[in-house]
């Protein structure tokens, strides 16, 4: 194996097979790349990364791979082809469907700059990787993309993004932090599916809806901020999210939520705080699943501020005895940013 980094400036698009023999191809592990590339060259790229142009296994050794100075390019053989024969070719600027699909021996890879889209299963099963920088002018992320990057441990998302795709992040165990953009208004059905290790999730002002099953099985989540304009929640939307103690509610109006949306979740255990005089309306809903439903005072708060970060650290009655549970009345709450709250308990 060839371990130290090797860098190839193409003249021109098409031309890394000739660059790169046969018998040094699948030696290489840290490669970067200088110039326009295509579909013919990302074909070599794949079989150096672990898997052909059919998603077959490859002896490629490549798991670095540098691509900032390079340019994606239309033009050159098709770099993919599916079981139902459809073709994939590379289009300028474009992270293609299934770019990197299955290639397992990446465990690095820096993007091109100039990149706007990610495609379909662009990155489905690329299992050991772990770093990976998404540049800002990416405003679309298709189904798939991620799906079982068990590795990534973090991910920020570009600002121009608007919407989480079906199935994006589904079987991310390792992720544990998410920064979601404040553009985002819609987290799509089975978005997060399984991402186990997820603790912290910054949910934007500006979302609206939670699809399906996105955060089914996200059983590391301890906290839960709803911001006020949340207008729907999907079916099994947080189902086995069984970590979670607490969640925050801003909207004054209960979201529609579909069937089994916190089923499996610890009824007991967690609390759900809702604006003051929606406890009814709260209560009545399908959010009566948990047994306590607490309304606090959200006056002062910033409804922007959405980090799952902030959790209670104490609680106390109104003349400073510690409580150990919300107890009916005032309770004085203090949280983990330093900040203290007036808490009616009904």
């Amino acid at each position: 194996m060839i371990t130290k980094q090797i860098t190839i400036k193409l003249e021109k698009a098409g031309t890394m097979p000739d660059r790169i023999g046969s018998s040094r191809k699948y030696k290489i592990t840290n490669l970067k790349i200088i110039g326009e590339i295509n579909g013919s060259d990302l074909w070599m790229i794949r079989e150096m990364a672990g898997s052909d142009y059919r998603g077959d296994s490859t002896d490629g050794k490549l798991s670095v791979l540098d691509l900032s100075e390079a340019k994606i390019v239309e033009g050159g053989d098709y770099y993919y082809k599916d079981n139902k024969d459809n073709h994939y070719y590379t289009s300028n600027d474009v992270i293609g469907s299934y770019a990197f699909y299955s290639c397992s021996g990446l465990t690095s890879l820096t993007l091109p700059a100039g990149i706007t889209s990610i495609g379909d299963r662009a990155f489905q099963d690329c299992s050991r990787l772990t770093s990976l920088t998404l540049p800002a002018g990416i405003t679309s992320i298709g189904w798939y993309a991620f799906r079982g990057c068990s590795g990534l441990t973090s991910l920020t998302l570009p600002t121009g993004i608007t919407s989480i795709g079906y199935c994006t992040f589904w079987g991310c165990s390792g992720l544990t932090s998410l920064n979601l953009p404040a553009g985002i208004t819609e987290i799509g059905k089975y978005a997060f599916v399984g991402c186990s290790g997820l603790t912290s999730l910054n949910l934007p002002a500006g979302i609206t809806s939670i699809g399906d099953a996105a955060f089914r099985g996200c059983s590391g989540l301890t906290s839960l901020n709803l911001p006020a304009g949340i207008t729907e929640i999907g079916s099994y939307a947080f189902y086995g999210c069984s970590g979670l103690t607490s969640i925050y509610v801003y909207a004054e109006k209960v979201p529609k939520i579909g069937s089994n949306a916190f089923e499996e979740c610890d009824a007991k255990k967690c609390t759900v705080y809702v604006p003051m005089g929606t406890y009814d309306d709260y209560w009545l809903s399908d959010f009566g699943y948990f047994e306590n439903i607490v309304e606090f005072d959200a006056t002062g708060i910033d409804k922007t501020t959405t980090s799952t970060d902030v959790e209670e650290v104490a609680r106390y009655s109104v003349n400073g005895q510690r409580l150990s549970a919300p107890t009916k009345g005032l309770n004085i709450v203090k949280y983990s940013d330093g900040s203290v709250k007036k808490v009616a308990v009904r």
